[in-house]
C-alpha cells in the first residue's frame, strides 16, 4: 500500500492520534519553559529553585502514571481522551490563576501527567494496537503532532504573551483545547480500528507476550532505556533552561524561538524516514545509530557562541528526534508484544517523565553551583556516543533472542 493510500484509508485514526500528540505540547517542557522567566520573576525563584519545583512536580506525575496509564488497557481511546483532555485544560487554567507555589506545583504536576504523559501514552498505545505491518508508518505520522506543536506554539505563545500577558495566553490555550481540539479528537477516534483485508501481511517477527512484571526483570529493558530515554532527558534539560542559555550567549529569544521551526521540519522528515525503515528492517535494527545526530547537536551547541549554532543544534536535534520519537512508539510492541502494551508503555512513559524531571533540576542545581552550562551540554553529547556503543550490543542480543525463539517455534 502506498503512503497516500495508507493515509487515506486510515486518516481518522491517524488524525486523532496526531491531535493527541499535538495537544500534548501544553504539558511538554518546551512549552512550559516559555513562561519560566515570568514564573521565576513573580515567585522569586532561582534557576535551581524553579528547576527543583519542576522536578518534584514531574516526579509526582511519573509515580502516578504507571497506575493511571493502565486505563488504556481497559477503556477505549475515546473514553480515555474524554477524561484526560479536560483535566489537562484544568491544569492550564491553574497555571493562569496560580499565585501560590503550591498551586503552581499542582498545575505543573497535572500538565506533566495529562499532557506529556497520558496524551502521548494514549496516542502511541493506540497506534501500537491498531497497526502491525504498518506500525512504524502509523507511529511516524502520529508523532508528527509533537513536532508540529514545537513549530507552532513557541512563536504563537511568545507573541500572545507579549500582547495580552503570559497568564492570559494560558487561558486562551486552555479554551482552544476544550472548545476545538477535544470534539475533533473524540469524533476521529470514536471507532476503534480493527485489522482490514487491505492491510499487508506483517513482517515475520518472533516475540512472546511479556507481562509488565517480566519486562521489569529483563536486563535488556534497562539497557534499552539508557538509549531511548536520552533524547527526552537531553532535549528537556536544554530547552528548560533555554532562557538562561539565550542570556548566556547574548542571543535573541525571538530568534531562538524561531529555530524550533528548523527542529520541527527536520523531525518531520526523519520521523517519516524512520517509519519506513522500521517497517522494512525493524526498530531494533535502528538502535545503534539514532543518537549520533544528538551527540553532534550537543557538541555544536556547547562549543560555539554564534547564534547559527542554535539552528545547527535544532537541525541535528530534529534528525535524532525524528528517529527516537518513532522508535519509542514502535519498539516496545516489537520487543515485548501487544497483549500488555498499555501497562508496559505506561511504565516506560513514567520512566521517561522521571528522566525529564531529573534533567532540569540537576542542571539548574549545577548552574547555581557555578558549573559551566556549555560544558554540561558537551557532556551530554559524550554520553550519547558512549550509549550508541551499548545500543550496538543490545541490537545484536535482541536479534539473537528473536532467532532463538524462532528456532523453537
Amino acid at each position: 500500500m502506498s503512503f497516500l493510500n495508507f493515509l487515506s484509508h486510515n486518516s481518522r485514526w491517524i488524525g486523532g492520534g496526531f491531535l493527541l500528540t499535538f495537544c500534548s505540547s501544553f504539558g511538554q517542557t518546551f512549552f512550559i519553559s516559555l513562561s519560566a522567566g515570568n514564573i521565576r520573576a513573580e515567585y522569586g525563584l532561582s534557576h535551581g529553585g524553579f528547576g527543583t519545583l519542576y522536578m518534584v512536580a514531574t516526579l509526582g506525575s511519573a509515580l502516578t502514571l504507571p497506575r493511571l496509564g493502565q486505563i488504556v488497557d481497559r477503556y477505549s481511546a475515546r473514553q480515555v481522551a474524554l477524561i484526560i483532555v479536560p483535566l489537562l485544560a484544568l491544569a492550564m487554567v491553574g497555571m493562569a490563576f496560580s499565585h501560590h507555589l503550591a498551586l503552581l506545583a499542582l498545575s505543573i504536576y497535572m500538565l506533566r501527567l495529562f499532557g506529556q504523559g497520558m496524551m502521548t501514552h494514549t496516542a502511541m498505545t493506540s497506534m501500537g494496537r491498531w497497526f502491525a505491518a504498518q506500525r512504524g508508518r502509523a507511529v511516524s505520522l502520529v508523532t508528527l503532532g509533537h513536532n508540529t506543536g514545537e513549530a507552532v506554539f513557541p512563536l504563537l505563545f511568545v507573541a500572545l504573551a507579549a500582547a495580552i500577558g503570559w497568564r492570559n495566553a494560558w487561558v486562551l490555550a486552555a479554551a482552544f483545547l476544550v472548545v476545538l481540539a477535544l470534539p475533533m479528537i473524540a469524533t476521529l477516534i470514536a471507532q476503534e480500528r480493527t485489522p482490514q483485508a487491505s492491510d499487508p501481511l506483517p513482517r515475520v517477527a518472533y516475540v512472546r507476550q511479556w507481562t509488565r512484571a517480566e519486562v521489569m526483570r529483563d536486563p535488556m529493558f534497562y539497557l534499552l532505556l539508557s538509549g531511548v530515554m536520552a533524547p527526552g532527558f537531553i532535549a528537556t534539560t536544554i530547552l528548560f533552561h533555554q532562557v538562561y542559555l539565550v542570556e548566556l550567549r547574548g542571543w535573541s529569544l525571538e530568534v531562538f524561538a524561531a529555530s524550533f521551526v528548523v527542529s520541527s521540519l527536520m523531525t518531520i522528515v526523519f520521523a517519516l524516514i524512520s517509519g519506513q525503515l522500521i517497517d522494512r528492517f525493524s526498530g531494533v535494527a535502528l538502535l545503534p545509530g539514532f543518537l549520533i545526530p544528538l551527540a553532534s547537536a550537543c557538541i555544536v551547541l556547547g562549543t560555539f557562541d554564534g547564534q547559527w549554532a542554535a539552528f545547527a543544534f535544532m537541525a541535528l536535534l530534529g534528525v535524532s528526534n525524528g528517529f527516537s520519537s518513532t522508535l519509542f512508539g514502535a519498539l516496545w510492541p516489537e520487543v515485548y508484544g501487544v497483549k500488555h502494551l498499555g501497562s508496559i508503555r505506561a511504565m516506560t512513559v513514567a520512566i521517561m517523565v522521571f528522566a525529564t524531571a531529573v534533567g532540569p533540576g540537576l542542571s539548574g542545581f549545577l548552574i547555581d553551583q557555578g558549573v559551566n552550562y556549555p560544558a554540561q551540554i558537551i557532556t551530554m553529547g559524550v554520553y550519547c556516543i558512549a550509549v550508541s556503543l551499548v545500543m550496538l550490543q543490545v541490537s545484536r542480543r535482541l536479534h539473537a533472542r528473536a532467532s532463538a525463539l524462532a528456532a523453537i517455534s
